[in-house]
Parts: C-alpha cells; structure tokens; sequence
C-alpha cells in the first residue's frame, strides 16, 4: 500500500547463552556496530545499541514488513556467526534461546533511549562489584 504509514519503535532485548558475560567493552565495540548495520540493512535502523556483559538492549524502527521474531532470529543469528568467525572471544559465542521486546510509544522513546545510553553507567559498577570478589 503506497499510502501506507508506519512508525513502530522496538525496545528488544536478548542474552548471551548462559547469561555468561562474555561482551567485553572491546567485542561491544565491534558487535553493536555490526548488528546496527544489519538490522540497517533490513529496513529496521537502530536508535541505539547498548548493554552488559551478558545482554544486549537495542532500540530500533521496525519495518512493517518485517516479523519482530524473525528479524530478531536473523539478526541473532549472524551476530553470533560473526562474532565466532572473527574470533572475537576464546570460546565458541551464542545467543540465549528467546528474547524481550516491546513496542515503545513516541512520547516515550527518549526515555528508553536514555535508559539505555545509561546502561554503561551500570556496566560499570558491574564490573566493580565483580572485581571486589
């Protein structure tokens, strides 16, 4: 439909199999540009990108075409292949089965986008509390 409008934002979230935390700021560094370029590539470009160790928060535009779980699986799917096939990590990398996402409202998607920009901040007391142990 040429008429048609969509403007449908996406809160997803997914974790790396295990909940290991196996995303280090230097893999984050090459895998969020990766995965915002193929969910780019897909029609669903990305707001923001941003996690933890053992998960990953993206804030996207979904393209109406698009099914949520199959863009989901794909964009799973060659994240880890690529991760695996660059030999980002020692050990082999995957995703959890299954993921989180919600529909986020216009009016509210500078918060999200804030939430998960300040998911760093949480990173980092993260890994304090991991290196007090």
């Amino acid at each position: 439909m040429p008429h048609s409008y969509n403007k449908i934002w996406i809160h997803a979230i997914w974790s790396t199999k295990g909940r290991i935390p196996l995303i280090s700021s230097s893999i984050e560094q090459k895998v969020y540009p990766f995965i915002s370029e193929q969910l780019r590539e897909k029609g669903c470009p990305a707001r923001l990108i941003n996690g933890m160790p053992d998960h990953i928060h993206c804030l996207f535009l979904l393209n109406s075409q698009k099914s949520i779980s199959e863009l989901i699986k794909q964009i799973k799917g060659s994240s880890s292949h690529w991760i695996n096939q660059n030999n980002l990590i020692s050990e082999k990398f995957a995703w959890q089965t299954g993921f989180a996402s919600y529909s986020v409202s216009e009016s509210v998607v500078e918060k999200v986008y804030q939430y998960i920009k300040n998911i760093t901040i949480k990173r980092k007391a993260f890994s304090r509390n991991i290196t007090s142990f």
